[in-house]
Formats: C-alpha cells, structure tokens, sequence
C-alpha cells in the first residue's frame, strides 16, 4: 500500500493507483474530458490537473496518468489548480463552442470569458474516439497524424477504411458531437444558461493553498439560499 496525501488528509491506496482515482475514491471531485471509464489514462486535456508538492518546488500534473507515490502531497483545488483548469476550459471554449460538455464545464467552473481566437466545431484532440475504435471496437480504422497545429484526426492516408464497421463508437464517445448550445457568435461564446454562482471563498486570501472541493459547496448553497430569501 502507498501513503500519500490529498488535501490534508493521509490516505493508503493500492500501488499503481493513479492521482485521479484515488482523489475519486475519497469524493474528492476532478473535472475530466479526454478521461472516459473503460479508456486507457491519456491526458490529452490536462484538465483533470492538480498540485503536488510544497512550496517552489510544486507542480502542476495531469492526475489521470500520473500514478500515487509514497509521502506525496497533493491538492486538488489550490488557486494555481482552479487558475490552470479556467484557462484550459477557455482554451477548450475557443476551439469548440458549442459542445454542451464544454459549455456545462464553464458553468461549473465559473468561467464567463473567452479571450481566445474563436474556432467553430473544431476537434480538441482529446482522443476519446481513437481510443474507443482501438481498445474496445478492436478496429484501428482511425489514428493521429501530423504534430502540432497540422495534428488530426482521421483513416490511414485519408482513404476510406476497410476495417471500419461504421459502429458510431466515436461519434457517440466525442464531446464535440454531442449535444448543441444554441449560441455560435464569438461575443456569445459562453452562453451562461447553466451557470452557478461565483464561489465566494475563491475571493477570500486564506483559501489560496485550498479551494472549496465539495459538490455541492456548502458556502455557495447558503449564499443561494440567502439571495433567494
């Protein structure tokens, strides 16, 4: 067994155990998009980020591939951690707008900017459909080719594939293809129907190591609640 801690509180999981399992395992919640049950760790989207270490030396790494270690110190929602996923959803805002997955990301993580170059139905290559057509459809029929911004997605050469069973397994896994919010304009980018309220203890200085990680947060429902009255 590893013992590691996160968020202050000392834990013992089995070795092997990725950040993002055992933070998932205590109710500890991360956001994720490239990461899907069933799907080997890939980390495509760094959204599932967290902290781990003290002091200068801390860093930032992707919980869903980086596996436990013994006496490390983790946190999943300091203010460099809620700073880095903001950025990386407005990242994500910019490259596909309307993706409901995106926009409902927005919302639960009070983003209500999109200072990015504004793209349209544009793939975020989280890989969720190369992988699907790979490990469970057992097909291949689809891939990666080229780097950086000529990196795509696609058939071997770009020719029709013969092992391709036409299944839907990567259009139905695709956060891209999924369900549609209504807004495509740039000054629209994020439409805020499902917006929550601004957590108020991200205001506070005395949070900056740790931000609130319950779901809901207890400060956030009785702001609402004190509103509402």
């Amino acid at each position: 067994m590893i013992t590691l801690t996160i968020n202050g509180l000392q834990v013992s999981v089995e070795k092997g155990t990725t950040l993002l399992e055992a933070a998932q395992f205590l109710g500890f919640p991360i956001p994720t998009l490239c990461h899907m049950e069933g799907l080997s760790p890939y980390g495509a989207c760094r959204l599932c980020v967290v902290e781990i270490g003290e002091g200068p030396r801390s860093k930032l790494v992707t919980s869903c591939t980086y596996p436990v270690e013994e006496g490390l110190k983790v946190r999943t929602a300091s203010s460099r951690v809620v700073r880095a996923r903001k950025m990386i959803i407005e990242l994500l805002l910019a490259s596909c707008p309307q993706s409901k997955t995106i926009q409902d990301l927005a919302s639960a993580h009070n983003v209500r900017q999109q200072r990015f170059k504004q793209e349209y139905e544009d793939c975020i290559m989280c890989g969720r459909c190369v992988r699907m057509c790979e490990e469970q459809m057992m097909a291949k029929a689809i891939g990666f080719s080229g780097r950086g911004e000529k990196r795509a997605v696609g058939t071997p050469f770009n020719v029709k594939s013969e092992v391709c069973r036409q299944c839907g397994g990567c259009i139905y896994v695709c956060p891209v293809c999924e369900l549609r919010c209504t807004y495509n304009e740039p000054e629209k980018a994020i439409c805020g129907g499902c917006a929550n309220l601004s957590p108020p203890c991200l205001e506070k200085e005395e949070f900056d190591d740790m931000m609130c990680y319950m779901d809901p947060c207890v400060a956030c429902e009785i702001e609402k609640k004190s509103k509402i009255l």
